[in-house]
């Protein structure tokens, strides 16, 4: 779904599939997002701005030594939806479109987004991202990590260009970033109730992240300031939305779906919400389940071959609280879509409706 395609969205109806779109192809998305001549023509656009943001990262991630070079492309390189950019254009069609602040703030938005891949796979000990081997499995835990934080440093240093309001933006965005994977790690603590404490961390590791590429299409095109808050919860739940959804394609047997190992997360003792649900089911099914697979991590971090989880984790795939999980996520993109309420009619708004909307369709 990665692989960019030649044809383009006027030749294609709102009946078919999206094979003919490098919008839709990118995203994994039908061309139901961009319905009618208006919604292509706009489409068109934020495909021309994904251009200028493609082009500009690779300039902007080149680096003079050879290593680092190499370090900081891999995993741009090896792809992705590029969704935070696109929402970032998305939303700057409400003001003055793609101008260069826009396309910066896209630019490090992702390139923050890019930093942050290379420190949760550290940090979760995944074995791929995005269908390669992850970088710290290439160069080592150091070199993945100091990766990031150069990476961390390019998006400065493009948000320093637009100001203090771009600064404070990606400040804001970092600090919530960071607090995101440190309460991840640390874990639920006494008194916190674990599926309120793991929305808490979707919504600042992933949901943060969105707010920010939505929220600052709004600003750094020079839109109506009062569309600034609802373009901002909209991305916020968006990101939760996604990362729910997220949770149900890790279990797939398809590591297609996924670029990595069925299961990774929870492999790595990070908890995901259909296990977090299993966690809640009083039957002595579920608690065995469950049972199987807390047996199952602890044994492979002392060093047990991981595999030992296949058969639990897909007993937890067919398990209802996955469908649980996809029903979690979608009244998530309801309230996404309730977020922008106060936007007016046309179809950017329209194509935000259909983006929330279709994003359940990634998992169904």
């Amino acid at each position: 779904m990665r692989d960019e395609e030649k044809g383009r969205l006027e030749n294609v109806t709102s009946s078919l599939p999206a094979s003919g779109s490098r919008l839709a192809s990118r995203l994994g998305f039908s061309d139901r997002v961009f319905v009618g001549p208006a919604a292509r023509r706009l489409a068109h656009q934020i495909e021309d701005g994904l251009d200028l943001v493609e082009a500009g990262l690779a300039d902007d991630l080149r680096v003079a030594d050879s290593l680092v070079d190499a370090a900081t492309r891999y995993l741009f390189e090896a792809g992705g939806k590029r969704v935070r950019p696109v929402l970032t254009l998305l939303a700057a069609q409400l003001g003055d479109g793609n101008i260069d602040a826009v396309i910066d703030v896209a630019k490090a938005l992702e390139i923050t987004h890019l930093g942050s891949l290379y420190h949760d796979d550290v940090m979760d000990g995944a074995d791929r991202r995005r269908g390669v081997p992850s970088a710290h499995s290439v160069w080592g835990n150091n070199v993945a990590i100091l990766t990031g934080d150069i990476l961390f440093s390019r998006a400065s240093q493009l948000m320093a260009r637009l100001g203090e309001r771009a600064i404070r933006l990606q400040a804001d965005t970092f600090e919530r970033l960071v607090l995101g994977q440190l309460h991840e790690t640390v874990g639920v603590q006494p008194g916190d109730d674990p599926i309120e404490f793991y929305i808490q961390v979707l919504a600042d590791k992933t949901g943060s992240l969105i707010a920010a590429a939505t929220q600052g299409g709004v600003i750094f095109s020079n839109a109506p300031a009062e569309y600034e808050e609802p373009m901002r919860a909209y991305g916020e739940k968006v990101g939760v939305a996604f990362q729910l959804l997220d949770d149900v394609i890790d279990l797939s047997s398809n590591p297609e779906d996924t670029g990595k190992v069925p299961g990774t997360d929870l492999r790595a003792g990070v908890p995901t919400m259909p296990y977090l649900l299993l966690k809640k089911q009083p039957d002595a099914a579920s608690v065995h389940l469950a049972d199987r697979i807390d047996e199952g991590v602890a044994r492979i971090a002392e060093g047990a071959d991981p595999s030992i989880l296949d058969g639990p984790l897909t007993e937890l795939r067919d398990h209802d609280v996955t469908q649980q999980t996809m029903q979690l996520a979608r009244s998530w993109t309801t309230g996404a879509i309730d977020a922008i309420a106060p936007l007016p009619s046309g179809p950017v708004k329209d194509a935000l409706v259909r983006f929330a909307r279709t994003l359940a369709d990634r998992s169904s």
